[in-house]
């Protein structure tokens, strides 16, 4: 018989391919990250960029965090909290829910994610690098979850090579964080570039100070 010519792709081709329909620049992992902030009811999230994200994309929050067996299963593919049942689909009240926002994002960059439950005495840290995803070691961090993107794009130079100027993608990651800063008035935003802070909008009550401190008075 002739040797079959269908195969079934590894599951790090399959994540590249995936992060292509999840990741287009920069501003599509921010948004992703701070997607999962907000659905673990953080209150503060800060956005840290190096050369407008092609270095080094950090969000850091201060939610639920994660165990760390939901550590570990974070990076997988289709495992997340958000869906227990088919049912629930017909019921979604989170911003995410697929479960392939972070291993699509891991697949494409140096990937490193801290994090601490509340009420737990330590943090745990795990690192996903072309495809491999590491031990899991303890960590000391604050409650919360710090994840850290570092070179986008790294493996796949045809994508990083249609990223636009620095500061096109910074533009792009601004306006990102304006959107949700508008859209949740509860949270305190901060983006910061290259160690200087560019949006610093704290918790309001009254949508007309977000919009003022967002869009000017």
């Amino acid at each position: 018989m002739p040797d079959s010519k269908i195969q079934i792709l590894p599951d790090a081709v399959i994540n590249r391919i995936a992060a292509g329909e999840v990741v287009e620049r920069p501003s599509s992992v921010v948004k992703e990250l701070v997607e999962n902030s907000l659905d673990a009811r953080a209150l503060s999230i800060t956005v840290e960029l190096e050369d407008s994200g092609r270095s080094l994309i950090r969000v850091i929050d201060d939610g639920a965090g994660m165990s760390r067996d939901d550590l570990r299963l974070s990076v997988e593919r289709h495992a997340t909290s958000k869906l227990h049942s088919g049912s629930d689909l017909f019921a979604i009240g989170t911003l995410g829910f697929r479960g392939e926002a972070l291993p699509s994002i891991a697949s494409v960059s140096h990937f490193t994610i801290r994090s601490r439950a509340r009420g737990s005495d330590f943090g745990a840290q795990i690192s996903v690098e072309g495809g491999r995803i590491s031990e899991i070691q303890d960590a000391g961090c604050p409650p919360g979850t710090e994840i850290e993107v570092r070179g986008l794009f790294y493996n796949t130079p045809a994508r990083r090579k249609f990223l636009k100027s620095d500061s096109t993608e910074r533009a792009h990651v601004t306006e990102t964080m304006q959107r949700f800063a508008l859209a949740n008035m509860a949270v305190r935003f901060q983006l910061k570039h290259d160690g200087r802070l560019i949006l610093n909008l704290p918790a309001v009550d009254e949508l007309h100070e977000r919009v003022a401190a967002v869009l000017g008075r």
